[in-house]
């Protein structure tokens, strides 16, 4: 079984997201090899809230290329890493603040 730090990466903080916060519905960028279980006792464990569902979702890396000057012969073909995101619903009442001021 893998430490919580180590299953949880990143909260995902964007427009859409924090939408979606008003509904108890957080996501995570967790460890592509969590699976839900994990995911759901890594949150219940660092934030001290009741899990009602977890979601994920993988992503494949995109293929890119940099052209190293106008006429270069070989491209540096490379690829964004892959990742895992994991939808996070939680039960009635509870919620996870991101943005503590201490």
């Amino acid at each position: 079984m893998r430490e919580p730090y180590d299953v949880i990466i990143a909260p995902v903080v964007t427009e859409k997201t924090t939408a979606q916060m008003e509904s108890s519905l957080y996501t995570f960028l967790v460890n592509t090899r969590a699976n839900k279980h994990e995911i759901l006792r890594a949150v219940e464990s660092l934030w001290d809230v009741k899990v009602r569902g977890v979601r994920t979702m993988r992503y494949g890396g995109r293929a890119k290329r940099a052209l190293l000057g106008r006429m270069a012969k070989n491209w540096n073909l490379g690829r964004t890493p892959s990742y895992k995101k994991a939808l996070v619903q939680l039960a009635d009442g509870d919620e996870i603040d991101f943005y503590e001021a201490g």
